[in-house]
C-alpha cells in the first residue's frame, strides 16, 4: 500500500479542514513547496494535493503553487479540486501532474469522465466524497442523492482504474477512516482504492494495508505528529 501525504491549498497556504467546512481550517504552513519536499525527503513515493479554493469555486485558484510543487519534486503528484472541464484537466496534465482527480463533475456527467479516461487512461482518478453513504459535490456542500457504491460501479464500467473514497464525517477528525465502506468498495470493485479521511495513526494504516487497499491519504495526522511518516515508510512503526 502506498502512503500519499496530503497538501491541501487554500489561499496559498497548507491547511486542513474539519469535515470539509471551508471556514473551519487550520493553517500548517505558508510554504507548500517546502512541505512537499519534506514529504519526499521522508520517503513518500506519491504526493496528494487538493486545490480547496478550486473545489469550492469550481475553477483553478492555485495554479502557480501547484506548478512549483510539481517542478520541485522527483515523485509523482496527484491533484484534485475544481477540475470540471477538459481544458482544466489538460492544463494540469501539461504542467506535469501525474494523476488528476475528478469529484463533482464525475457525479454530474459520466460522459465527461468517459472522454477523459479515453484520452488520458490511468492519469484519471475519481474522488467519491460521501456523507452517510451518499455522494456529495461542490466542495462537499451538496448531496447528490447517489450512493457511493452505485457511482463507483458505473465508473468501473467506464474503465476507471483508480478511486479515492473519502468519508466526509471522518475528514480532519482523526477518528479513523470508514473501514466498513472501504472494505465494501474493495471487495466489490476491481480497481485501485485509495482511502481518505480520518486516518490518524500507524495502526489505521496497518489495518488498511491488511485490507489490501492500493493507497491511503493522510494529512493532519502527519502535520500534528500522530503519524511519523518517515518512520512508517521505513517500517519502524
Amino acid at each position: 500500500m502506498i502512503i500519499l501525504p496530503a497538501i491541501d491549498i487554500k489561499d496559498g497556504q497548507c491547511v486542513r479542514l474539519k469535515q470539509g467546512q471551508k471556514d473551519d481550517k487550520t493553517v500548517y504552513s505558508s510554504d507548500p513547496v517546502s512541505v512537499a519536499l519534506s514529504f519526499q525527503k521522508q520517503g513518500a513515493c506519491y504526493l496528494h494535493m487538493v486545490d480547496l479554493d478550486g473545489a469550492f469555486d469550481g475553477v483553478p485558484k492555485n495554479l502557480d503553487i501547484i506548478r512549483d510543487v510539481v517542478r520541485a519534486l522527483d515523485i509523482p503528484v496527484e491533484l484534485g479540486g475544481g477540475i470540471r472541464t477538459a481544458e482544466i484537466a489538460k492544463m494540469y496534465i501539461d504542467i506535469g501532474v501525474s494523476r488528476i482527480i475528478i469529484g463533482t463533475q464525475a457525479v454530474k456527467d459520466l460522459r465527461f469522465i468517459e472522454r477523459l479516461i479515453g484520452e488520458y487512461d490511468d492519469k484519471i482518478c475519481v474522488s467519491i466524497d460521501a456523507r452517510d453513504g451518499m455522494v456529495c459535490t461542490e466542495g462537499w456542500t451538496e448531496s447528490s442523492g447517489t450512493e457511493a457504491l452505485e457511482l463507483a460501479t458505473k465508473l468501473e464500467m467506464l474503465g476507471l482504474s483508480t478511486l479515492v473514497y473519502t468519508d466526509i464525517s471522518k475528514d480532519g477528525m482523526m477518528t479513523g477512516p470508514n473501514f466498513d465502506m472501504l472494505n465494501v468498495l474493495n471487495q466489490n470493485l476491481h480497481m485501485n482504492i485509495i482511502a481518505s479521511g480520518g486516518i490518524a495513526s500507524a495502526e489505521h494504516l496497518h489495518r488498511l494495508e491488511a485490507m489490501y487497499l492500493y493507497g491511503a491519504i493522510t494529512g493532519k495526522a502527519i502535520y500534528e505528529g500522530a503519524i511519523d511518516l518517515g518512520a512508517y515508510l521505513r517500517g519502524e512503526i
